[in-house]
């Protein structure tokens, strides 16, 4: 069988690059392109397959081979990849972007198996922070911030560079917010079983509540769906979340960029819910109060001098974000749990107000780290922006 015209034509283009080469190469503007817009397409189907990866896991027991295991999969292999080709050929990374995305591949490739061993040890994994998902994304993390330096430190000024950079943070955004959705499903899973509604199979509901030594009740439901303290979600919200809104911010340069990398990932986040929903999969509550602090992180870098600016904006965020989680428990969980027959079902996870200061006080210092790096960065030696190699190798 011949191999189609197209894909002749794509090894004919790719091959003469496939040479050994150290990191931080001339690479071609064509070719640097196609490398990261895989990249876009790796992290996308990342993105797909853990948000119904999630889903599925508040209804059914876990499969190793579960279609969303399989579509996140498909991901990894391109991020492997890719991680192969920048390793071997030196295009498209300097050295520092280089070793974070090996690292980051390499901690989530050792992390997968043990995740198996995990739930071949001790059954349903009851939470999303455990240890063995916690390396899973700190893998994840590792390899999109080196994607992002790699893009920041290669792409051409424009509004390409400006938009993709945008992108790649929506997806570090994501990666650090995904755990906090075991509370945004748990919350509404409580809400319909006290709505004498049940989302989770029969089977998934007797092994949870074995595995709590309890009949399946209530507090089984608790136990299996907010696991973990109620104070946990927003302070993590706000200090991981929002301090990555900052980083973001600052890199990008312009008014509007913390509120659009929010407002992209919340977005994705609310068209997916009515394609899980309406499918028969559990619903979630969506953090949209991530956009308002987004708003507020742009407000903030209004404010000239870095020290001031990251103590009123780590002041000026917090209370926006509490409020505005306050404010979407309340208003969005009156208004579309009415429409849906269930009141009360699409609010937010618990909410500690006394938390905030906590919360503040860890996104300060995060701030004033950004800003010391910032500095750091703007005063230092700066070298020559790397010239485009030719177009063929």
């Amino acid at each position: 069988m011949k191999a189609p015209a197209s894909i002749k034509k794509a090894a004919a283009w790719a091959l003469p690059y496939w040479t050994r080469g150290p990191a931080g190469r001339d690479t071609p503007q064509d070719l640097f392109r196609v490398l990261y817009y895989g990249w876009l397409v790796a992290f996308t189907l990342k993105v797909l397959g853990a948000a119904w990866d999630v889903s599925w896991h508040f209804k059914w027991l876990r499969d190793d081979l579960a279609p969303p295991h399989l579509l996140n999969s498909v991901g990894t292999v391109l991020a492997v990849t890719l991680t192969v080709i920048h390793g071997y050929t030196g295009y498209g990374v300097d050295k520092a972007a280089l070793r974070l995305i090996q690292w980051g591949t390499g901690i989530f490739l050792v992390a997968v198996p043990l995740d198996l061993i995990n739930h071949r040890v001790n059954g349903l994994d009851i939470t999303s922070w455990s240890p063995s998902h916690i390396m899973l994304y700190v893998g994840t993390l590792f390899m999109v911030v080196g994607v992002v330096r790699g893009w920041f430190m290669g792409a051409p000024p424009g509004r390409e560079r400006t938009v993709v950079l945008g992108v790649f943070f929506a997806f570090v955004l994501e990666n650090v917010h995904f755990p906090e959705q075991h509370q945004e499903y748990g919350i509404l899973s409580i809400g319909a079983w006290d709505n004498q509604a049940t989302y989770a199979e029969p089977i998934l509901l007797r092994f949870a509540a074995d595995q709590l030594g309890r009949p399946v009740d209530r507090t089984t439901m608790t136990g299996f769906a907010l696991p973990v303290p109620d104070f946990l979600y927003p302070v993590y919200a706000v200090v991981v979340g929002l301090a990555v809104l900052v980083i973001a911010r600052s890199l990008i340069g312009r008014f509007g960029a913390a509120t659009l990398v929010a407002g992209g990932y919340v977005g994705v986040r609310v068209v997916l819910w009515p394609l899980l929903t309406y499918t028969g999969f559990p619903p979630s509550a969506v953090p949209l109060f991530l956009v308002v602090g987004g708003l507020l992180v742009d407000v903030a870098f209004l404010v000239r001098q870095p020290v001031a600016r990251a103590v009123l904006g780590s002041i000026g965020v917090t209370a926006a974000a509490y409020g505005a989680l306050a404010a979407q428990s309340a208003i969005m969980g009156t208004v579309y749990g009415t429409l849906m027959g269930q009141r009360g079902l699409l609010g937010a996870p618990p909410l500690v107000m006394s938390s905030a200061v906590w919360a503040g006080v860890g996104l300060l210092v995060a701030w004033l780290a950004v800003e010391w790096m910032v500095a750091r960065r703007a005063t230092g030696p700066v070298g020559p922006r790397p010239v485009p190699a030719p177009a063929t190798p």
